[in-house]
């Protein structure tokens, strides 16, 4: 609290001013200022939560054929693996380009896993045996859209689900035009994604090198949005998929 004090002592001349001292006291204050801190540190967000929204694939089938693992058996037609690595430096670091993006290589195959007979060699499955599925490991890169032009890995998941997004480009032009609302079309998009009709859904495995970086992780299940594809997973990285990387460099060294 704030007092005035009046000087009162000695003989003054006649006509003089008082002189008057001032004493704040800011003790008040100081309390004041504790009660604002703790108010503050109790209603402030100190840390902001950082989260990523993923939609989760559709629900197991309870009569779905499993394996001792509890994986479902997929049809060798259908089923894809994505292996992704991203490029580092001798000293561990993301490697980016002029743009600040990551040099990430999705390896992927189609079918079963091919099987290895040693560390040299892969051997693939043999069309001649009535296989129609081309497990030969091959690479893409994330490259997007060009336009209308459907690019890298974007485009092989593309050609897998093309049913499905074909069935669905009817409504999302409903949707550009405002015909349906946005929860709408959500709703049909789910719908269609877990159709069982469609016999050839493709069912992705994404597995990731020590090497990847989480943006790459993130990019392919934005792919899996991008292209509709309700039955994906996210594998462990095996030794067996390090010699398909080991094995795809040494038949394409100029990559």
């Amino acid at each position: 609290m704030a007092q005035i004090e009046q000087s009162s002592g000695g003989k003054k001349k006649k006509g003089a001013q008082k002189k008057m001292h001032i004493h704040v006291d800011f003790t008040p204050m100081v309390d004041m200022n504790m009660l604002l801190i703790t108010f503050f540190m109790l209603c402030t967000t100190m840390i902001k939560s950082q989260t990523l929204s993923i939609a989760l694939p559709a629900p197991p089938d309870p009569e779905q054929e499993r394996t001792q693992d509890n994986s479902e058996v997929v049809a060798e037609t259908k089923a894809i693996t994505l292996i992704i690595d991203t490029e580092r430096d001798s000293e561990g670091n993301v490697v980016t380009d002029a743009e600040g993006n990551t040099n990430d290589v999705i390896y992927y195959y189609c079918g079963f896993e091919p099987t290895i007979t040693d560390t040299k060699q892969v051997v693939f499955n043999d069309p001649e045996k009535g296989l129609k599925v081309d497990n030969t490991v091959k690479a893409e890169k994330f490259l997007g859209n060009d336009g209308s032009k459907v690019q890298g890995i974007r485009k092989v998941l593309h050609d897998r689900n093309v049913e499905v997004l074909n069935k669905l480009e009817s409504f999302k032009d409903q949707w550009r035009r405002g015909k349906i609302t946005d929860e709408e079309y959500q709703e049909i998009a789910r719908q269609v994604r877990n159709d069982s009709t469609f016999t050839n859904r493709p069912a992705v495995t994404v597995k990731a090198t020590p090497q990847a970086s989480w943006q790459s992780v993130i990019s392919a299940l934005d792919e899996m949005q991008i292209n509709q594809i309700s039955q994906y997973r996210i594998g462990t990285f095996t030794p067996t998929d390090s010699l398909l990387i080991v094995d795809y460099k040494r038949r394409n060294p100029a990559e």
